[in-house]
């Protein structure tokens, strides 16, 4: 009995070390369980669309010896106000370049923007001046037009925080679980295209309906004839009449 208690004794000790290595190993399981779990399984929740608030710029290079806009300017500035009157939710800020070579045509520029900015029905408290000193007077400084809107976003994409091929450590693999990066492209295409944010959170309300065109359907109608809308022109654009 006295010559066995050591190999017990040594016995214990290494059932002991066996327990607490898999008691280390189970923790570490159900570790990585738990950081898996907090993963969202559904794409919208892993990549949301947020709505926020986001600023639209366009810039007008101004020549040194040449003010006034040119044909497309004159088409950008007239963009950037009818979109401020659809979407704009704070005033157009203008900056100018100040102290520069071409400060004259600037001045004359402003002017025009300035005023078709008046014409195309934008208030005077929705134009903010703010002239700027550029950094490098080597290149040539624009005046850059800039206000502020609602926009929906997603992303950032391209996110890989785990190896997507098979190993013990990726479990999501054996359970055959989408990647991490799965469906954020998606969401921020969507985001982008979307026309109105609302559009995301909420049903638009129903316009007003033609009452004209209404009219005239429902005296068809009346009459007992079709309602159907028959052009004229539609046979024209056949190019044979092979197979009648």
């Amino acid at each position: 009995m006295i010559t066995r208690q050591p190999q017990l004794r040594k016995c214990a000790i290494r059932l002991g070390g066996a327990l607490a290595g898999m008691a280390l190993v189970l923790g570490g399981c159900q570790h990585d369980q738990a950081v898996t779990a907090s993963i969202p399984d559904d794409y919208k929740q892993r990549h949301p669309i947020a709505i926020e608030e986001q600023n639209r710029s366009i810039v007008v290079f101004v020549g040194h010896a040449r003010g006034g806009l040119t044909a497309t300017q004159r088409a950008d500035v007239m963009g950037v106000a009818s979109a401020w009157l659809r979407e704009g939710t704070g005033a157009i800020r203008i900056d100018a370049p100040t102290g520069t070579p071409n400060a004259r045509p600037v001045a004359d520029t402003m002017r025009e923007i300035q005023a078709m900015l008046a014409a195309a029905g934008v208030p005077p408290r929705g134009v903010v001046v703010r002239p700027y000193q550029p950094e490098d007077k080597r290149f040539l400084p624009p005046i850059r037009l800039t206000y502020s809107k609602i926009a929906a976003v997603a992303g950032p994409c391209g996110l890989w925080p785990d190896d997507i091929g098979p190993s013990m450590k990726n479990r999501s693999w054996f359970e055959n679980k989408d990647y991490y990066n799965y469906g954020c492209a998606y969401q921020r295409n969507l985001a982008a295209m979307v026309d109105n944010p609302s559009d995301l959170e909420q049903p638009r309300a129903e316009t007003p309906p033609y009452m004209a065109r209404r009219t005239t359907a429902m005296e068809k109608y009346r009459k007992g004839t079709t309602t159907a809308t028959t052009y004229p022109e539609a046979d024209k654009a056949k190019l044979s009449d092979t197979g009648k």
